[in-house]
């Protein structure tokens, strides 16, 4: 079975003209200016196979979004190749532009005054869509999403979450083959984003469609995806399941923040390193590897009653910090300090 989506070699490299200081410096920047090469994206290579569900994550100003640019054909490459569905995205952006869907998280493809419908409707027209297979997609994305009486409600009158309900439906009504999900819960409650998650996967479920998924939250990595492309500085770090990321020591860590009804002396368990002490207050570290967490909470409230308690996940930052120096890459990030971050 052929790759929806391949990529060999792909790179990216902007120019960026460095302005001098003071009013002799503007002068010189517009009749000699200093400009210096940026590698937004270096060497990508991978292929997605259809009906994959790929995580393709990293830090801000990774190269994640000037990749999906390539793959969409909003950005023409400095070298290498990729291929979408057959199509060359820059060569043939509107003939594939008929077979993917996107979604941007802040951007909306939605018209604010106008009730979601109207939109539709709108995007209808733009793809080409026969009336009839038109209203069929709609009624059957408004049953999917729940969208009912949302469909006639001004955009700009929605919540965050309908409206990455309408976005979703949206980027379906043409039916794509492949669509492209730039975090698509960001700033949305716990509910909201699980509601999103499930739509997702039914989407997946029952279009097959191929989902390219990027974010910042982990809890959107563990539950749609399998697999997992890892970024940073323009070049890829990691390829690997979900599954395999999730049994290394990189996913599995839990910061454990408590307070106490009084100080505890000493506590001492197996997985568990205390990164913080002060007074009736602890930071901990939970190798979730080799110790539960709730193993953990039952273990300190033999210590007395527990007044606040928090567990974190390690964040996408943190995680590649740590594969970046296990890997040796020039320019990696220092190790955090027990001190670093909030007070336990």
């Amino acid at each position: 079975m052929e790759p929806v989506l391949e990529t060999r070699g792909l790179g990216k490299q902007f120019l960026l003209a460095e302005k001098q200081p003071g009013f002799l410096g503007s002068l010189m920047s517009l009749i000699a200016p200093k400009v210096r090469t940026i590698d937004a994206v270096r060497d990508v290579t991978f292929q997605v196979e259809p009906g994959e569900l790929l995580a393709f994550i990293g830090p801000n100003g990774a190269g994640k979004s000037t990749t999906i640019k390539m793959l969409t054909g909003i950005l023409h490459p400095s070298c290498g190749e990729a291929r979408v569905l057959g199509f060359v995205p820059w060569r043939q952006r509107r003939e594939l532009a008929f077979h993917i869907g996107s979604v941007f998280g802040q951007r909306s493809q939605l018209w604010m005054h106008l009730p979601p419908q109207d939109s539709f409707r709108l995007l209808g027209r733009i793809y080409e869509v026969p009336d009839r297979d038109h209203h069929r997609r709609i009624a059957k994305m408004a049953e999917l999403f729940d969208l009912g009486e949302l469909l006639t409600t001004p955009v700009r009158k929605l919540s965050l979450g309908q409206r990455m309900r309408c976005e979703i439906a949206a980027s379906l009504l043409h039916s794509p083959r492949v669509i492209f999900l730039d975090e698509p819960t960001i700033g949305l409650d716990v509910i909201a984003k699980q509601k999103i998650r499930d739509l997702i996967l039914t989407a997946n479920a029952e279009e097959g469609m191929t989902i390219f998924l990027t974010s910042h939250d982990a809890g959107d990595i563990e539950k749609l995806c399998k697999r997992v492309i890892i970024i940073d500085r323009g070049q890829l770090l990691m390829d690997a399941s979900v599954q395999a990321l999730k049994r290394s020591e990189h996913f599995t860590l839990r910061t454990i923040g408590v307070r106490m009804s009084r100080p505890v002396e000493s506590f001492e368990m197996e997985g568990v390193e205390i990164l913080k002490k002060k007074g009736p207050g602890m930071k901990l570290q939970v190798d979730g590897a080799r110790v539960p967490v709730e193993s953990v909470i039952r273990r300190l409230m033999e210590f007395g009653h527990l007044e606040d308690i928090s567990v974190r996940m390690p964040s996408l930052e943190e995680i590649i910090a740590r594969i970046y120096r296990e890997k040796g890459l020039p320019g990696a990030p220092p190790e955090a300090t027990a001190d670093d971050g909030e007070e336990p």
